[in-house]
């Protein structure tokens, strides 16, 4: 259950703004839990519910990234705006333009995994801790993931989608209706769609700027910028304790994990065994346990040395 939010606001980014709200008061022990999202282009919306966090003791920041939500949108920007450091620098931003920056915990989601990853691997000094939840290392994995998970679709569904595709229609009901079968066995299997994942589907249905120059047409067809996009030769240098999560019917598949597991020093993955792509929705009790138990020990050393030798 999301908490009602203490702040909402902008805050200045360059000639733009990024939009924010905080739920609980930072500025106390425990480490603010930054919300990183997905898309590039998605909202905050669908992650909502880990506002919750906030009743536990932990400030929890939602923003949604330029070009999105409430932030600055920019429909006419050149593709070579849309970039992976901007929204490095944007996160960077945030995090000072808030105060938080001496005491707080990263969590990104699918592409907001690789933008944390990339914020982590600068070693800055207030970084207590880092989640990557269903998020691939590398778009290259991810590619040659999705072959393998179309392929594995019903009997037509998979050329349909191809045919589409080859002759750029994807902007057709019956590509979105061959769409939603990859999207309920990969991305969310709690049908109908709960409403905050569904807030965050249409908002970016309606502005897909983003999304269609930095992805493609959906989650299975990256042929934007990020195509070859990786963070694996940075994961060496990330120094805080991680946690990985992970659904055992993820789109986020174990190859495409497997790397942060590889060279983060200090990592642990847990995959949820009946979640895809959201396991904060599909599984929230269990999410919660694992989530919860981990900022705890980040928190609090002592019970995380006690964790890791039980």
């Amino acid at each position: 259950m999301a908490v009602a939010p203490t702040a909402k606001g902008w805050v200045p980014f360059g000639e733009h703004r990024t939009w924010y709200r905080v739920t609980g008061e930072p500025g106390g022990a425990a480490p603010a839990v930054v919300v990183v999202h997905g898309g590039p282009g998605s909202t905050h919306d669908y992650l909502l519910n880990l506002a919750g966090l906030a009743g536990d003791g932990f400030p929890v920041v939602h923003y949604d990234q330029l070009g999105s939500g409430g932030s600055t949108r920019l429909p006419d920007a050149a593709p070579g705006f849309w970039n992976p450091e901007l929204f490095g620098d944007e996160l960077d931003n945030l995090v000072h333009r808030l105060g938080i920056e001496d005491n707080y915990v990263l969590y990104g989601q699918s592409w907001g995994g690789l933008v944390v990853a990339r914020h982590a691997a600068e070693r800055p000094d207030g970084l207590r801790g880092l989640v990557i939840a269903n998020s691939p290392a590398s778009y290259e994995l991810w590619r040659s993931e999705m072959d393998r998970l179309r392929a594995l679709l019903p009997p037509g569904v998979d050329e349909g989608l191809r045919a589409h595709e080859a002759a750029g229609t994807t902007d057709t009901q019956e590509y979105f209706d061959l769409m939603r079968v990859f999207y309920d066995r990969h991305v969310c299997r709690v049908l109908p769609w709960p409403a905050d994942y569904l807030a965050s589907f249409m908002e970016m249905a309606d502005n897909n700027t983003v999304y269609s120059v930095m992805n493609g047409p959906s989650e299975f067809t990256v042929t934007g910028t990020l195509a070859d996009y990786s963070v694996i030769d940075r994961l060496d240098d990330i120094e805080v304790p991680t946690l990985l999560i992970s659904g055992a019917h993820d789109e986020a598949t174990p190859a495409t994990v497997q790397p942060y597991y590889d060279r983060i020093h200090d990592v642990r993955w847990e995959i949820l065994p009946d979640s895809s792509h959201v396991p904060h929705l599909e599984e929230p009790e269990r999410f919660r346990e694992v989530l919860l138990g981990f900022l705890q020990e980040v928190h609090s050393p002592a019970e995380r040395e006690v964790a890791s030798h039980g």
